[in-house]
């Protein structure tokens, strides 16, 4: 894998040799156009129209283009952007001032004062201010939403948003953040709207210069190509996307069947750990972990480590079920409790706790009962048991239909969260 520094000294070079003649969104707009339609991946589809857009600039020669500016600027150049003050982001030297407002028919005033932009997120920093004498509540702010962002190659819808009281209690200070932007855009337009009392919606349309040298800043995208191999296949890290919003890690699963939690997978820059603030994925092999930026300009190591994930241990011993109680037998590394065998009008119930993310293996769970083994009927529905001392179990019924006495419990194992504590170290240029 090439180190970070290398990659970005890689762009910086194509930076100083690429320009390009006047009337190039057109031109790219018009070939994208001509393009047959067709069903497709939107995701492919969206990559494939940057890198023709990318391929288009290169073959048509020398152009000085403020995207550039945003592939070729430095990585980690902040400790990350977190703040609600547009003016503290400009301090750190990142953002585009934008500056415009709108006035709604009431007199409330919607501004915009700047934006910055990478390839995780489109950030939006705004004021609402309402008419003198109004103050905001909650259901006032509830009023407010931003729709989309659109520009050219661009149709971004919105992610997640933020605010506070601002200087007055008419004031609300805010951020927004949309699906990213495309840097080749000139100008964006974001749609900003109020439910009026009347149930409808009301949008106000906002247009401004998109000056990508100054929006984007600091932006790297490294194939990793690591992997963990877990019970019950194999863990796939592909890429990290490190920028001064946010930090994103995509992957892949390859198991035996989908897991039914993720697990924990941290993320160490120079030894300090960086928030996880949320983990999704659009297909269930797919995931994707968003942090927060990296917390230092220089860059001395960067770490994954999966914490925990799910497991399966084997059982390969009959559980004896002759003193029901509410002791626990350890199996392997997690507890079980055997609470009750009970005799039924329909053969015999079990009543077995566990830990929440625990589950035996229902598909061969049986009982020996008279020299026969006698498979799970039904199972009931999971239910807490309070212990009374901070901790809750899960437990379940399990019904055999036997006459006989159950006297060992069968079954091929569990699945649980296991801890694997797996460290993946991500290479850097430390000169």
């Amino acid at each position: 894998m090439k180190t970070i520094e290398k990659t970005l000294e890689e762009y910086k070079q194509a930076v100083n040799k690429v320009q390009a003649p006047p009337g190039l969104e057109e031109r790219l707009r018009n070939a994208l156009e001509r393009v047959p339609a067709k069903k497709r991946n939107t995701s492919k589809a969206w990559a494939w129209a940057v890198s023709t857009a990318a391929a288009i600039i290169l073959m048509l020669g020398v152009y000085e283009y403020p995207a550039f500016a945003y592939y070729g600027s430095k990585l980690f150049n902040g400790a990350g952007l977190n703040s609600l003050s547009f003016a503290e982001v400009m301090e750190q030297g990142f953002g585009q001032q934008v500056n415009k407002s709108t006035t709604l028919p009431d007199g409330t005033v919607l501004t915009i004062h700047g934006v910055i932009a990478d390839d995780n997120v489109f950030r939006l920093y705004y004021n609402i201010d309402l008419p003198e004498g109004i103050e905001f509540t909650d259901d006032r702010i509830g009023r407010y939403h931003f729709d989309s962002v659109k520009g050219f190659l661009t149709d971004s819808a919105p992610l997640r948003g933020g605010g506070n009281p601002g200087k007055s209690k008419s004031q609300f200070a805010g951020y927004a953040e949309f699906e990213p932007v495309s840097p080749f855009s000139r100008t964006l337009t974001v749609t900003f709207s109020e439910w009026l009392d009347n149930g409808k919606k009301a949008s106000y349309p906002i247009t401004f210069d998109f000056e990508a040298n100054k929006a984007m800043k600091s932006i790297v995208k490294e194939e990793l190509s690591e992997s963990v191999d877990v019970d019950q296949g194999t863990i796939h890290y592909d890429y990290i996307t490190a920028s001064p919003t946010s930090t994103i890690v995509k992957g892949h699963y390859e198991l035996r069947e989908y897991p039914r939690f993720s697990g924990k997978t941290r993320l160490y820059v120079n030894g300090l750990e960086v928030r996880l603030n949320e983990e999704k994925g659009q297909h269930p092999a797919d995931f994707q972990l968003n942090f927060d930026p990296f917390p230092t300009r220089s860059i001395q190591s960067i770490e994954l480590v999966l914490e925990n994930f799910e497991g399966y241990h084997k059982i390969n011993d009959p559980i004896p079920l002759g003193a029901p109680s509410d002791r626990s037998i350890k199996i392997g590394d997690e507890k079980f409790w055997i609470r009750s065998v009970t005799k039924t009008g329909a053969g015999y119930e079990i009543v077995i706790a566990r830990n929440q993310f625990t589950f035996l293996d229902k598909g061969s769970l049986s009982v020996q009962a008279g020299g026969k083994i006698i498979p799970v009927s039904s199972v009931s529905a999971e239910r807490q048991w309070d212990l009374n001392n901070g901790n809750i179990l899960w437990e379940q019924t399990y019904s055999f239909n036997t006459r006989d006495k159950p006297e060992f419990l069968l079954t091929d194992g569990y699945q649980y969260i296991k801890t694997y504590k797996k460290k993946i170290s991500i290479p850097v240029d430390r000169q």
